[in-house]
């Protein structure tokens, strides 16, 4: 982090010092809300949790090394105090990004793969200078600004996810952060319930490239209609990429390994390379050519910038993770989350790879769809049937249920149970998986699939299931 002393914190977010003995001791390290995850010289924010108060960690977080708690009272040990934590790291990240103006601020945004695109360009853009981004997909207005607190003097590209709930959301975050650089990949029916439409999802996308200022750059999925009409409304440049339609930046020769691993030609400012890509799933060349156009626009070569996306590796986990175990079954854990568009992606990477192989599909129930919600789990049991899957275990109630009667209605020959939770859902994949299998695990968050899909790689698992 920018250096700042505990006055200078204090005077940029509008707090007063308590149980402070020096106002000269500098902030060094970045901000976090966990106090098991302080640096030395870091700062802690005291926020209330899911099940306890922040305040109440104030003490272990400055004996682990914090310099001292942002916090909206007083906690005993060196504390700036305000009114509102949460408003007050927004004004700390303002501070911080101010302070590093040669920082280019990339803002990207999505309904799919704005986690996996953002974590491509963390591996490219270093071509061009050093880069930082937000961890994970910490990408509302508390994840945001501590990644912007991760900024020091030498870092020239910083990119932040930026995540939306409704209409302006995402004008919130630019005003934290405002960017120079705005990518919108697709506009899906993630959060559909919460938004009241897709339409409704756009206006709120597109207030990203709204934020951008006339020398800046507006990067668009072409083969998105929603996207792509995104063009109106922004005075900055725009660059577009696409694999179906026309666009500046392109993947051609699109081909897929047995891995269901995509290698294409990328072809931009009349130049192309071949690009070979070692994350699974087609619709990887979609974040893949969203990176590239971001490099691109900001004056990468194409043949850099090729090579980069072709050394790229996977960063989060639960998003199309592949483990091969010692018995030849292979985990997808695809089941950090799910949405109707990241449904169809996962079962087409499953169909690509089954090459003959036994394929298991562990789906989750989709969450905040609304009144749709039924109809769009019933269309993945149909996608399930059409992509000749062998085995479906629906985990949850009616939603589950709707997406089992439509795959058993599309495939009859399919073998197809229900499980409540993820513990009932383990047990079954365990049950029925055989040596070579192909096990695919998706769902919605809440769902907790993710603890499914680790189990099913651990070896104590894989000795239970050897031994039925």
């Amino acid at each position: 982090m920018i250096p700042l002393s505990l006055e200078a914190v204090a005077a940029a977010v509008g707090g007063r010092l308590c149980d402070v003995s020096d106002a000269s001791v500098l902030v060094t390290a970045p901000a976090v809300v966990d106090s098991r995850r302080v640096e030395p010289g870091g700062l802690f924010a005291a926020l209330p949790g899911e099940h306890t108060d922040g305040h109440a960690f104030a003490a272990d977080a400055v004996k682990a090394g914090a310099v001292a708690v942002l916090a909206a009272r007083p906690v005993g040990v060196p504390a700036v105090v305000v009114d509102d934590v949460l408003d007050a790291l927004a004004a700390l990240a303002r501070t911080v990004l101010a302070a590093v103006p040669e920082a280019t601020v990339i803002g990207l945004t999505g309904s799919a793969g704005k986690t996996s695109t953002k974590d491509l360009l963390a591996q490219v853009l270093p071509e061009l200078g050093p880069t930082i981004a937000t961890v994970k997909s910490f990408n509302g207005e508390l994840g945001m600004p501590l990644a912007v607190t991760h900024l020091d003097q030498d870092v020239r590209y910083i990119v932040l996810e930026m995540g939306a709930r409704g209409i302006g959301h995402i004008t919130h975050l630019t005003r934290i952060a405002p960017p120079s650089v705005g990518l919108v990949l697709n506009v899906g029916t993630a959060h559909v319930g919460e938004f009241g439409g897709q339409e409704q999802i756009a206006q709120a996308k597109g207030e990203l490239v709204e934020a951008l200022p006339a020398n800046g750059l507006a990067v668009l999925n072409a083969d998105d209609p929603l996207v792509a009409a995104m063009a109106s409304r922004t005075s900055a440049r725009v660059l577009t990429f696409g694999v179906e339609n026309d666009a500046d930046v392109r993947a051609v020769d699109v081909t897929l390994d047995a891995s269901g691993r995509a290698s294409f030609t990328l072809t931009a400012a009349g130049t192309r390379a071949r690009v070979g890509l070692s994350l699974h799933g087609v619709h990887h060349v979609s974040n893949a050519l969203a990176a590239a156009a971001v490099a691109v626009g900001l004056g990468a070569g194409v043949e850099k910038t090729a090579a980069a996306l072709s050394r790229a590796v996977l960063v989060a986990s639960g998003r199309m993770e592949v483990t091969d175990r010692p018995d030849g079954v292979r985990i997808i854990n695809d089941a950090f989350n799910a949405n109707p568009d990241s449904m169809k992606a996962a079962l087409t990477a499953l169909e690509a790879m089954a090459d003959g192989r036994r394929t298991i599909a562990v789906l989750g129930e989709m969450k905040e769809l609304g009144a749709d919600g039924g109809e769009e789990h019933r269309q993945v049991g149909r996608l399930v049937a059409a992509a000749g899957i062998h085995v479906l275990i629906v985990v949850g109630d009616d939603d589950a249920r709707a997406m089992a009667d439509a795959a058993q209605q599309g495939n009859p020959q399919l073998k197809v149970v229900g499980a409540h939770d993820r513990d009932q859902a383990l047990a079954l994949v365990n049950d029925l998986i055989q040596p070579g299998d192909i096990v695919l695990v998706k769902g919605s968050h809440s769902v907790g699939l993710e603890h499914t899909a680790v189990r099913l790689t651990q070896p104590d698992t894989m000795a239970s299931s050897r031994d039925r």
